[in-house]
């Protein structure tokens, strides 16, 4: 396993967690130095804050890790492409990488819907590798909505992380 689909799994197990809580099932990890410095999951619906999306949560604990509102030499690991939101706070804090499974295409702000972080307009830009991991994290995504539809509380089908 490279260490792409290695740091892609840390996620999916975040994601696995939201899931769990009946939140949609994002996750992310940030890295440095090849070292998990932050682990997130999506948090809205609990903490009742728009904002708690997984990327955001991971980007304040890898702030806090390092001291530091820049995070220069940090790759970010989701599971599902960013939003608008997620991608500025990325474009901020200066991170270098990301790295995603799933494409966004109703939301997605990373070359799907628009492609905020890589605007020549804005003073960073962060390189980006999709498609890590995308069926597994496709299929989480898809298999919490199909849960939702049926009305039925989320209990996830498949052995737990």
């Amino acid at each position: 396993m490279n260490k792409d689909s290695f740091y892609m799994n840390q996620a999916l197990k975040e994601a696995k967690k939201a899931f769990d809580s009946d939140e949609v099932p994002v996750g992310a990890v940030i890295v440095y130095k090849g070292s998990i410095i932050a682990k997130a999951h999506n948090q809205i619906e609990t903490l009742k804050d728009p904002t708690a999306h997984a990327e955001m949560i991971a980007i304040t604990q890898a702030a806090n890790y390092l001291q530091n509102e820049r995070l220069i030499g940090c790759s970010l690991y989701a599971t599902i492409e960013p939003c608008s939101m997620c991608a500025g706070a990325m474009v901020l804090a200066r991170i270098d990488r990301l790295i995603y499974g799933a494409g966004d295409p109703k939301t997605g702000a990373c070359g799907s819907v628009e492609d905020v972080i890589n605007n020549r307009k804005l003073n960073h830009r962060v390189k980006v590798k999709k498609g890590v991991l995308e069926e597994e994290t496709s299929s989480l995504i898809k298999e919490f909505f199909k849960v939702k539809r049926s009305g039925k509380k989320s209990e996830r089908l498949h052995s737990p992380a």
